[in-house]
């Protein structure tokens, strides 16, 4: 297949940057709907781009952003020359999300998709009580903290490294379990655990210590067990530049002071 053949769909945020960069690529490109395209353009910054992720997470084709945000790092630079021939030499990086199953004290219970996290937070002034649980096995009795969070490598640059959790290589195949603000164990910095992995997290006591779930932008208030595992089944492919791939900027990221 030639650069010409392939067939591309257009998307683009809202705002004005977006708005006017994707009229700029439709006066010098043909593009088709999403069902008939073979790959998917989107112009935004990482919040869109987590948004269309979500958005578009039926549809099995890979998509080329290009960056009308500030960091951009889920994106690729914004140029509206050789297009074309730019996504045939771009470099496939599978994302594979986490699920979360939150329960909540009421008895409900939700499902959502993370690109990026599953994090636990308090709600009120009250410290959280949590257990962690990795593999059925009970891992932490108590960890008394702010929260806690589940990162994919992808996210691991994000509210992770935030929270003072490590960099995950985007090959390394592992997630980081990072707590958030811990009281006790003082000393605790989180785990490195396969991708395989199944955690669950108790709270204790959750009607005075109220808990709240999110997967990258869902929120689960007042959850009582929250159970994460990554789902394969869902993973979405994003096309990087090969001179600045994914795995190049997260590796970059682990020297920026």
């Amino acid at each position: 297949m030639s650069s010409n053949d392939i067939k591309l769909a257009l998307l683009n945020g809202d705002s004005d940057t977006a708005k006017s960069s994707a009229d700029q690529l439709r006066s010098q490109y043909d593009f088709v709907s999403v069902e008939d395209a073979d790959i998917i353009v989107a112009l935004g910054g990482d919040g869109y781009m987590l948004h269309l992720l979500h958005e578009l997470l039926e549809v099995d084709k890979p998509i080329f952003g290009m960056n009308m945000g500030t960091v951009g790092f889920l994106l690729n630079e914004f140029s509206p020359d050789d297009l074309r021939s730019r996504i045939r030499a771009a470099i496939p990086f599978k994302m594979y999300p986490l699920k979360m199953i939150a329960h909540t004290v009421e008895g409900d219970s939700h499902d959502a998709i993370a690109f990026n996290e599953v994090s636990l937070l308090r709600e009120t002034r009250q410290t959280a009580k949590i257990k962690i649980y990795v593999d059925d096995k009970l891992r932490l009795e108590e960890l008394v903290c702010d929260g806690v969070l589940l990162s994919t490598p992808a996210g691991s640059t994000a509210y992770n490294l935030s929270a003072h959790g490590p960099i995950i290589p985007m090959t390394a195949n592992i997630l980081a379990l990072t707590p958030i603000s811990a009281f006790r164990p003082r000393r605790w910095r989180g785990a490195l655990l396969s991708h395989t992995s199944n955690v669950k997290f108790e709270i204790s006591n959750p009607e005075k210590r109220p808990v709240s779930a999110v997967a990258d932008t869902i929120e689960v208030r007042n959850v009582d067990s929250v159970s994460i595992s990554q789902v394969p089944d869902h993973a979405k492919t994003l096309l990087f530049d090969k001179e600045h791939t994914l795995e190049e900027r997260i590796l970059n990221e682990q020297f920026i002071s």
